[in-house]
């Protein structure tokens, strides 16, 4: 037998090392014979490193592949295989049985088989993501085409864009890895992949498999080691709810942690120090600074794989959100706050998240603007900002913008609402001053007051136009097949949904700002003719949002819970089944179709377009994704001693206690403050209406993008929909609008970078709420150890001591929550509300007294401190704790019980 290129063989795998070679056997390394990723692991085996067994199919057995079953002479030819084309060739017996006896000889492990195409993992590209990994491959058959399914990616589009040479393919090996069922898995970075500070290693570390960490699914503790003594320097625990892992034979999916693992380390200070020795050890070995894989399993680490780092970075930990140029005095003095941004820009947000907030800065923000009666809009790079994967609201700029309208002539009115105690109010003093004076701030002010007055005039026509129209663009939408669509019909159809999403924010925003602006008059009167009482009134009238379509939600999702009990058919499918195949168990059944169309059908299309964080495309509504639902629905049903209607606050003990209060006032007081009051409860009641519609916008805008995104995963544009969530808009709209190559729009190696970006944020401690100037991440405010006591804002009044439960996924672990505890989070947005129908208290680690959390709270009753900053991070669940919403403390009285239980996770994958 003869290779392709002329070199005897004798097919035999141990002979000369020309198509298979198991990895540490002291044959020959060579990058372009193993490829590059096989060749370091050789290396790392040889030199002592632990490494799982593997042995690698090289290029030349690829190249024989190719000349054999004749895709050697279609690519002379100048054509491009299609991936499935070359998956679905069958592979001649010779080259077969080599690799089959390879496999045989390792045993017959279950394996991950793993590209190592010969320009991978150098100093120059890493090509990290670009090639296929199959993990937990068992078997003959699968074997053979997971070696095919890794050859055939050579050809894909996101491989192809990233060479740096599309035309030079270059070659591909293959290695075969005995699968590690990992304990924890996770990187190392041998040098401070974003900072740059001298002698630190970072470690990111996660329960289950590493393909969890890398593809953003699950949460991963944040080590640092100094390199010199070994010893951990940084640590930061997370609150761990899913991990990867093989759920079956060839299988990975995720699944949920054990809770008495999820507060838990997942590396004791050993074990880091000896990751850490191997790392050295590595990076000595190469010369370079080194990105490395691991895994630990029954206490082993193994090295799975390591590359060099390809961008050095450049030492700092100075940022600022802007995304433009500004002098040193506005930089230094600009007041920063991502408090109650529209209840919308919540939380840290994927790369393409924080683009489409980018999109809405520059072609929507602008309109809002004007439609709140301000003149003049300024210059829209000034009024966001971006940070660690947050968007920020310049309010200094804002500020400086609104001194245009007479309600905000003062600045302060506008900066103190949006500043957290972390800044220092009475001396802060905004670098941008008043916008307009003189004529102009005269011409400023008729223009607001015109806009004013006919708002006043239309505000509720609008409401009721726009609620319509969310209803008319739904029902199109769900009618509306996107696959059926040519990319310009496709494209057509996207302008036509960001006209709507437009239209649907400028409308919102009057109502959101003009709550705002009657609530602040509101407090200030009070506090001037009330004093005191004048507070607690303001606190009272707070609450007054039984109507409010937010509150609505949970109710309607109670009825829904209802109807099922009065199906015991129904209710024992949506109990009994997998939550992802609750929809066709039902669909299977007549009872089942029909309590789908008469109850779930409306409930969503009344509901539907909710979510967690509702400017962030990746994640999917209710009506994308039901689980949350039945999720609720299976928690609603089993409770039968309440209802939803005695949770909820009534208006008459409101109205007597404002009446009481306001009787003390002589009668112009009076009528002036009740005026105010029925406007801010009015403005309130309309923002909520017109709220689903703007939300319902975001949707449709969404349901294209994920089009585009199925689309391109078709075209191995993208691995997986996974991918989406490092996508530019921009570069969506591009596509959409023209007929350029999608892999000539979107960039592999932009892709990869967002996606480094990306990782890199969610290793940094959360930043704050509102700061001044440029944010240093070495003074981020760190956790007191131990502490049983915290503070924060106390943003519904009452006392309650009850079992802690922290939730931080809420899809995952809303089927854990138990009646009467106190609902633990970093912040809570209207996808939560369902579940503060059946909590006792509330405690975030952000907010303010207008923030989602807050107000809920107040609408149920329920004692809730808001701003703790570390709750999600001091408190474990199970703890027993007091929260005292008055006094805006939360005090730890009895741990848990955290002992580990055997095993890392549990079983229901996929919930």
């Amino acid at each position: 037998m003869t290779a392709t290129d002329g070199t005897p063989n004798t097919g035999n795998p141990g002979d000369d090392n020309e198509f298979v070679v198991v990895l540490g056997s002291n044959s020959p390394v060579t990058t372009e014979h193993l490829g590059g990723k096989a060749a370091r692991l050789g290396e790392m085996i040889e030199a002592g490193v632990p490494v799982p067994p593997a042995f690698c199919l090289t290029t030349r057995l690829f190249r024989r592949f190719l000349e054999e079953t004749g895709l050697a002479d279609e690519l002379r030819a100048g054509a491009t295989p299609a991936r499935k084309e070359i998956v679905a060739r069958e592979l001649p017996e010779p080259i077969a049985r080599l690799i089959l006896e390879a496999y045989a000889a390792m045993g017959r492990p279950r394996v991950a088989v793993r590209s190592s195409a010969s320009q991978e993992d150098s100093a120059a590209q890493s090509f990290a993501g670009q090639h296929d990994t199959i993990l937990d491959v068992g078997g003959d058959e699968a074997v053979l085409t997971a070696v095919k399914e890794c050859w055939a990616s050579l050809w894909s589009d996101r491989a192809t864009v990233y060479r740096d040479d599309p035309a030079s393919v270059g070659s591909m090996a293959v290695v075969v890895q005995e699968m590690v069922h990992a304990d924890v898995s996770g990187v190392l970075f041998t040098i401070d992949p974003m900072g740059g500070r001298p002698h630190r290693m970072v470690v990111e570390s996660c329960w289950g498999l590493g393909e969890g960490l890398v593809s953003g699914k699950v949460t991963s503790d944040l080590f640092v080691v100094d390199d010199r003594t070994l010893e951990v320097v940084e640590r930061r625990v997370r609150y761990k709810v899913t991990r990867c892992a093989a759920v079956e034979p060839g299988r990975i999916a995720m699944e949920k942690v054990d809770t008495a693992l999820r507060n838990r380390a997942t590396l004791t200070t050993g074990q880091l120090g000896e990751l850490a020795r191997l790392a050295v050890q590595v990076r000595d070995s190469y010369g370079t600074e080194q990105d490395i894989e691991w895994v630990l399993k029954d206490g082993r680490i193994s090295l799975l794989q390591t590359r060099p780092i390809t961008t050095r970075p450049q030492p700092t930990s100075r940022y600022t959100p802007y995304i433009k140029e500004v002098p040193d005095l506005v930089r230094q003095n600009t007041m920063w706050s991502r408090m109650d941004i529209g209840e919308i820009f919540v939380g840290a947000m994927t790369p393409l998240g924080l683009s489409f907030a980018r999109y809405y800065q520059q072609n929507i923000h602008g309109d809002c603007v004007r439609s709140i009666g301000t003149r003049r809009t300024g210059d829209m790079d000034l009024h966001m900002g971006y940070l660690q994967g947050h968007v920020y609201l310049n309010v200094s700029y804002t500020s400086h913008v609104l001194t245009q309208s007479p309600p905000t002539k003062d600045a302060s009115v506008f900066t103190e609402r949006f500043a957290s105690e972390e800044v220092d109010m009475p001396s802060y003093r905004s670098p941008f001053g008043q916008f307009t004076s003189g004529a102009r701030s005269v011409v400023a002010a008729g223009h607001w007051a015109r806009s004013f007055a006919q708002e006043l005039a239309r505000m509720r026509k609008r409401s009721e136009r726009m609620a319509a129209s969310r209803h008319r663009e739904y029902d199109r939408a769900r009618a509306l097949d996107l696959t059926r669509l040519s990319r310009s019909e496709l494209g057509a159809e996207f302008r036509r949904y960001l006209a709507y999403c437009r239209a649907m924010n400028v409308g919102y925003m009057p109502y959101y700002i003009n709550a705002f602006a009657f609530y602040s008059a509101f407090s200030d009167l009070c506090a001037q003719w009330l004093g005191d009482k004048g507070t607690n009134l303001q606190n009272r009238i707070k609450t007054d949002m039984s109507n409010l379509r937010t509150v609505e939600s949970a109710r309607e999702l109670w009825d829904l819970a209802q109807a099922a009990r009065r199906r015991p058919e129904v209710l024992r499918t949506i109990v009994d089944s997998p939550l992802t195949a609750i929809e066709s168990e039902l669909r299977a059944t007549d009872e089942g179709r029909a309590f789908w169309d008469s109850y779930v059908t409306p409930f969503m299309r009344t509901n539907g377009t909710r979510g967690r964080q509702e400017m962030e495309l990746t994640h999917p509504r209710w009506v994308d994704d039901p689980t949350y639902v039945f999720q609720m629905v299976r928690r609603y049903a089993q409770e039968e001693q309440f209802s939803i209607d005695g949770l909820l606050r009534g208006d008459g003990g409101v109205a007597l206690d404002a009446e009481a209060v306001l009787g003390e006032l002589p009668l112009v007081k009076r009528v002036v403050l009740r005026r105010i009051m029925s406007l801010f409860a009015t403005c309130s009641e309309l923002r909520e209406i017109t709220r689903m519609a703007m939300v319902t916008s975001v949707w449709l805008v969404r349901t294209v993008v994920y089009e585009v995104g199925r689309r391109l995963v078709a075209e191995g544009v993208l691995h997986s929909e996974d991918d989406i969530a490092f996508l530019d808009f921009e570069d969506i709209r591009t596509y959409l609008a023209g007929n350029r190559d999608a892999a000539d729009v979107f960039s592999q190696a932009k892709l990869t970078e967002r996606r480094r970006m990306h990782e890199y944020h969610n290793r940094l401690p959360e930043p704050p709420l509102t700061f001044i100037g440029e944010y240093d991440v070495a003074q981020a405010l760190r956790a007191p150890e131990n502490s049983t006591r915290l503070e924060g804002l106390g943003s519904s009044p009452g006392r309650i001591v009850g079992r802690a439960r922290i939730i931080e996924d809420l899809a995952w672990q809303a089927d854990e929550f138990q009646p009467g505890e106190i609902l633990i989070a970093r912040f809570t947005d209207a996808s939560w509300t369902p579940l503060f129908a059946i909590a006792g208290g509330v405690v975030t680690d952000i907010g303010s007294m207008l923030s989602h959390s807050s107000i809920v709270s107040r609408e149920f009753g329920l004692p809730s401190v808001v701003n703790c900053k570390h709750a999600t991070q001091q408190i474990s669940t199970g703890d027993m704790i007091r929260v005292d919403g008055d006094a805006g403390l939360v005090e730890v009285l009895d741990p848990a019980d955290t002992t580990p239980v055997s095993g890392a996770a549990g079983t229901e994958a996929g919930a």
